[in-house]
């Protein structure tokens, strides 16, 4: 009888060590597939940040100008050259006053113009307006959409810039208006004028503006063009011009060494 009571309780312990073992690897299994399961999350998680992030296009950072780096800029025929200026504020404001070399693209109409500004994308461009809210908020726009070098400068109301009331335009504009132009003004040497020039086109020396006293129009109001190679001295042409009297006076910022026109 005794023999028989120590084999049932032998045979307990056994169990009891059998079931201890088996509970012990299945806690380990469990453990095991929950670690995994986290590795699995995580690494699935860092993978689709870092695509996600590949799919960002980071926006350039948007610098500042003040009124007298402007200025100077403006002041300098080479300098100039190297940024386009653009004027964010209405037209009836651009006409009663601007930066010398700018362009004028309202800030509501910025965004469905981000086309004319594409040979610009890697290039400076220079906005200002008044104060420099609408011209900040055109440089955001503009650097969001992948502008590089993008500067918000003091607006008119911030420095005292040296104001003209001709206008400025591109190449491209230049080859929509020549059409509707009454008089269009060539400011180059009279052996290029000679070769080719456009139809409604006369040439005059920028050192003898006066010459051009004769061959103005009338009308103030008419359309009047300049040009030459670069933009300088049809700048002055302009400006002679709009010291006249004539409101619709506009000058071409891309002369024939920046882009070969069609002038027939």
């Amino acid at each position: 009888m005794k023999k028989t009571r120590n084999l049932l309780l032998l045979m307990g312990i056994l169990a009891l060590a059998a079931v201890s073992t088996s509970c012990g690897e299945s806690g380990k299994a469990s453990s095991g597939t929950t670690a995994a399961a986290a590795a699995s999350d995580q690494g699935g998680s860092e993978a689709q940040g870092k695509t996600e992030k590949a799919g960002e296009e980071k926006s350039s950072e948007v610098k500042t100008m003040s009124g007298a780096d402007l200025q100077a800029l403006e002041d300098d025929k080479d300098k100039k050259e190297t940024a386009l200026v653009i004027d964010v504020r209405s037209p009836e404001e651009y006409a009663e006053g601007h930066v010398k070399f700018a362009v004028n693209m309202p800030l509501d109409t910025l965004k469905d113009r981000l086309g004319e500004l594409e040979p610009w994308k890697d290039k400076t461009l220079i906005l200002y307006c008044n104060s420099g809210k609408k011209s900040g908020e055109a440089a955001k726009l503009l650097a969001e959409n992948g502008f590089k070098d993008v500067i918000n400068a003091d607006g008119v109301k911030q420095y005292d810039y040296k104001l003209v009331k001709y206008g400025n335009i591109t190449g491209e504009e230049l080859m929509k208006k020549k059409d509707e132009a009454d008089l269009i003004v060539d400011v180059r040497e009279a052996k290029d004028y000679d070769e080719d020039h456009f139809d409604k086109a006369v040439n005059v020396s920028v050192d003898k503006l006066s010459d051009l006293d004769s061959l103005l129009p009338e009308n103030k109001d008419a359309l009047i063009l300049t040009h030459c190679y670069s933009g300088n001295r049809s700048q002055k042409a302009a400006e002679y011009i709009a010291d006249k009297g004539y409101t619709n006076v506009w000058n071409t910022l891309d002369g024939t060494k920046e882009m070969e026109y069609s002038f027939h």
